[in-house]
């Protein structure tokens, strides 16, 4: 061992005890501790990590991007995994691949149509509007808050090419059934795995029913690279057109530092370039760069390892908000996991009936007030938001349980950095809150 790795130690050994020291757990103090609707869970491990990435000094995608992205591939059990900066970014890589004129007769035009829902995150559909492609908005059911596939036949027309939808906070939609769709109208699906890493249906893991699949590592999400995301996908083809995309668009497919890996560098001819033009300066795509650090990869390597026990922690904090609230059904809608589905729960949605004597508002605020986070279904009914008022789309039926969200709903969080004391904090604001709204008798536990 050289003096440079006995340093290295040295220093990742005082990683751990700085980890110790500046991160100490602390003591929950009901309504005056924090009860977050997410946020990073880390431990030494993970930013032993960074630092080690960071030593390197190797700041592009390095050796641990490569390590995540097989890693992580054998995880979802997936062919291919393309690590990129943002849960965003996978999506607008996997819809701008379909685009690809290597696709032929099957690449998406500009005026084609991609299905989709308005009651989501702008990122799942903004894609569709980059890439001057038309969406077409169908409602959701309001138990699960998922696509409902009632009328996705319906919704298909001639110049629907694609399908682009998200599995809602973790619980699946019903992706064998869409997929089914999809290939019998030979369209494209894209499953918006962003919210629901782990998560099954009909025993099969989210992210391998479409042909590409996207998921973010976000801190909000299940597990952590700050910024991430990746993009998954069974066929080598597609995985080749994303890759190029996500890199200038280059028709190389060198990982940075090395070259001629295909062994004929300047011996292609492609478009209208010269016999021989350098390979790694040849595009095929009009790209991005869309790559992540190595120092990003890094900490994905170690929070990977973790996952499962992350994804069984918010399992177990759902079922005890589920079990906590239920006597309150008669006034919350409280939702419903998929049939036949095993969710990885993003968080925990509440919509507050119409006959309540109380908003959702009111609750929120209640909450806030009590040191607990709340969120909104993301956009609610993005067709009414600032930003999509003038663009071209179509709605196949009425979104009234869109409508129903965007004014009703609400999530709070089940993620692992909550205890089972904050999830009882939680369920007893909440229990206080209505029973001094409805004045309906105390109860106990």
């Amino acid at each position: 061992m050289n003096r440079a790795d006995k340093l290295r130690q040295q220093i990742l050994s005082l990683v751990s005890d700085y980890h110790e020291a500046a991160f100490a757990p602390t003591s929950f103090i009901p309504g005056e501790s924090p009860v977050p609707v997410s946020g990073r869970v880390f431990d030494a491990a993970d930013v032993q990590h960074l630092v080690d990435a960071g030593l390197d000094f190797w700041l592009t995608t390095g050796r641990f991007a490569a390590e995540f992205e097989a890693s992580f591939a054998r995880f979802v059990g997936v062919r291919h995994a393309l690590l990129c900066n943002s849960g965003s970014s996978a999506n607008l890589l996997a819809l701008s691949a379909l685009t690809s004129p290597q696709l032929g007769s099957r690449a998406l035009q500009p005026g084609d149509e991609v299905i989709t829902v308005a009651a989501g995150f702008p990122t799942t559909v903004n894609p569709i509007l980059q890439n001057q492609l038309v969406p077409i908005f169908l409602d959701i059911d309001l138990d699960t808050h998922n696509i409902n596939i009632e009328r996705l036949e319906e919704a298909i027309g001639p110049k629907t090419k694609a399908i682009m939808i998200a599995h809602t906070l973790g619980n699946p939609f019903q992706a064998a059934e869409v997929m089914a769709i999809a290939n019998q109208h030979k369209l494209w699906l894209i499953e918006d795995n962003c919210d629901a890493l782990g998560a099954a249906y009909r025993g099969r893991m989210t992210g391998t029913f479409g042909h590409l699949a996207t998921v973010s590592f976000y801190p909000a999400h299940h597990m952590t690279m700050g910024e991430g995301g990746i993009v998954l996908t069974n066929r080598p083809l597609l995985k080749k057109i994303v890759e190029s995309f996500r890199d200038w668009g280059r028709d190389c497919w060198c990982p940075p530092g090395v070259s001629n890996t295909c062994g004929k560098r300047f011996e292609w001819q492609l478009g209208e370039l010269p016999h021989g033009y350098d390979h790694k300066y040849t595009y095929s795509h009009i790209g991005y760069n869309l790559k992540a650090t190595d120092m990003q990869a890094a900490v994905g390597v170690s929070q990977l390892k973790k996952l499962p026990e992350f994804i069984n922690i918010r399992r177990k904090n759902w079922e005890r908000l589920a079990a906590g609230l239920q006597p309150f059904g008669d006034l919350l809608h409280l939702p419903q996991p998929t049939p036949h589905s095993e969710p990885s729960w993003f968080g925990f949605l509440i919509s507050i009936r119409p006959e309540a004597p109380f908003t959702r508002n009111e609750l929120i605020a209640h909450l806030e007030a009590h040191n607990i986070g709340t969120r909104l279904l993301f956009g609610g009914n993005l067709i009414r938001q600032p930003a999509y008022q003038h663009i071209p789309y179509r709605v196949v039926g009425q979104l009234t349980n869109t409508d129903l969200a965007m004014n009703h709903s609400f999530w709070i969080g089940v993620y692992p950095g909550l205890t089972p004391e904050m999830i009882d904090y939680v369920i007893g604001v909440i229990q206080n809150f209505i029973q001094t709204t409805d004045h309906r008798p105390q109860t106990t536990k």
